[in-house]
């Protein structure tokens, strides 16, 4: 018969603290964010202060500025759409106004400050409104042709039915169809060409009349409007058929349609840009690779001596919280020196083991897991997957991931080893030594990586054609030429 009891027993498990666990936790941060959470310390620990840098940059010098807001107009939204029912003198005012904004800090007239040196970003909507303001049209009209402009995407394009476009406004009377097909039309005739449209064909159609040639004018405007899907698979045997044009010319009108440009907002406004900033830089002196630390990205702060000492001296038990920030300082300080010398180390014993690939390109990487690594520097796997998750090492060749330099090994028929990476590079040079007239297959690039000894599946080549960004091959070929 089963009992139910309590049995005590004794037996050892191994626990991180709490301290460690945000050790790893920010060991795996990237540069970036570590900047700023110390940047964040150094606003609410009075132990921590900022280092004087030798070219006296200020403390917004030490964490890295990567986004730049968009420039937006909220006051043509909603209810207040009616706010473009302004008289010129308004306008005049407003703009005036505006420039004064905008310049309100100048240096004087004999030097240059950097503000008069940046231009200032105009917004897709700002450049279309400006242009309507040209035009001698009545306060109605002006009004609707703005909110349509206003109501455009980044990339310049009218998402939204054109009749709910003018929903929520105080017009009276509610503009009627022709009302709001003029409107569309009038921003569609503006700068740049393409804007108000609906779909990519329209977009394409809207920019006809830059098309010089009326030969390839004319063989554009049917392909986009009737062979799109043609065009895009570079199908220029179809469309000489389907047109009933000689190949020359209908390839001349595809290219033509090439230049032109499918998102024109895409030219007005900031857009946003992720930057890469490297952790580390390797640069080669004589025969010897050598890596150092960014100092962009180390953050420069230490612990202030002189209010620790004090603190020290007049302690007691009144003061916790004090005594908490200094022991949060010091092992900020601490860990600050262990995160960068072990991104340091884990990124030297990178280096020495792919020196081929410094040296001679992609092709050179040689097979590399993180156990090899990890078992140099007598860490765990773990902490040298993190240590290079989100770390970059600036080269001569560029930036590259730290991950980037592990792949699991492949044989070739001789027995030796070969990374995907070099697999990949050898893909990469396969295609670009390819003619336009015979591009290779998948199944060709096998082939010919069969015959130098790499026995490597037609789905690895696709995907290795796909992180190279290269497209099939039924969109290299090439037509007529």
């Amino acid at each position: 018969m089963n009992t139910l009891g309590l049995v005590a027993a004794q037996h050892q498990t191994q626990t991180a603290s709490p301290r460690l666990q945000q050790a790893v936790k920010l060991l795996q941060m990237s540069s970036l964010e570590f900047a700023a959470l110390v940047k964040s310390a150094l606003g609410t620990n009075p132990f921590l202060e900022a280092e004087d840098s030798a070219d006296d940059t200020d403390t917004e010098g030490q964490s890295i500025e990567v986004c730049v807001p968009h420039s937006s107009d909220t006051w043509a939204e909603g209810d207040n759409a009616g706010a473009f029912e302004m008289s010129r003198e308004d306008r005049d005012l407003w703009n005036a106004d505006w420039g004064s904004a905008t310049s309100h800090y100048r240096a004087d007239d004999s030097e240059m400050s950097a503000l008069d040196q940046t231009p200032l970003d105009t917004s897709l909507a700002a450049h279309l409104c400006a242009q309507l303001y040209l035009m001698p049209l009545p306060a109605r009209d002006m009004t609707l042709a703005c909110v349509v402009a206003t109501s455009l995407d980044d990339d310049g394009y009218l998402r939204l039915p054109l009749d709910e476009v003018f929903d929520g406004m105080d017009l009276d009377p509610m503009p009627d169809e022709h009302e709001r097909r003029m409107a569309l039309r009038r921003v569609q005739a503006l700068d740049p060409l393409g804007v108000g449209a609906r779909d990519v064909k329209e977009c394409l159609s809207l920019q006809m009349s830059a098309l010089v040639c009326p030969v390839q004018r004319v063989l554009a405007a049917v392909i986009v409007g009737d062979h799109l899907d043609a065009l895009a698979a570079r199908d220029v045997v179809r469309l000489s058929r389907l047109l009933g044009a000689p190949p020359p010319q209908v390839h001349d009108a595809c290219n033509a349609i090439r230049r032109l440009d499918p998102r024109p907002g895409w030219r007005f406004g900031s857009q946003h840009v992720d930057y890469v900033v490297p952790d580390v830089i390797a640069r080669k002196h004589g025969r010897e690779w050598r890596v150092s630390l960014n100092p962009a990205v180390v953050p420069r702060v230490r612990l202030n001596e002189v209010y620790a000492a004090l603190f020290q001296r007049h302690r007691n038990d009144q003061h916790g919280e004090l005594a908490d920030n200094l022991k949060e300082a010091r092992w900020t300080m601490r860990y600050v020196n262990q995160r960068y010398a072990t991104i340091l180390d884990v990124a030297q014993a990178i280096v020495r083991r792919q020196q081929h690939f410094f040296d001679l390109g992609p092709m050179a990487m040689k097979p590399l897991a993180l156990r090899d690594i990890a078992q140099e520097l007598g860490m765990h796997e773990s902490t040298v997957s993190r240590v290079t998750n989100n770390k970059f090492i600036d080269t001569p060749t560029g930036a590259f991931e730290l991950k980037r330099f592990f792949s699991r090994p492949m044989l070739s028929s001789s027995g030796r080893a070969c990374s995907g990476t070099a697999i990949r590079g050898l893909v990469g040079e396969l295609i670009r030594a390819e003619t336009p007239q015979a591009p290779l297959s998948d199944v060709a690039i096998c082939q010919q990586l069969s015959e130098q000894g790499l026995n490597v599946a037609r789905r690895t080549v696709t995907k290795y054609r796909q992180m190279l960004r290269i497209e099939p091959v039924e969109k290299r070929r090439r037509a007529g030429s």
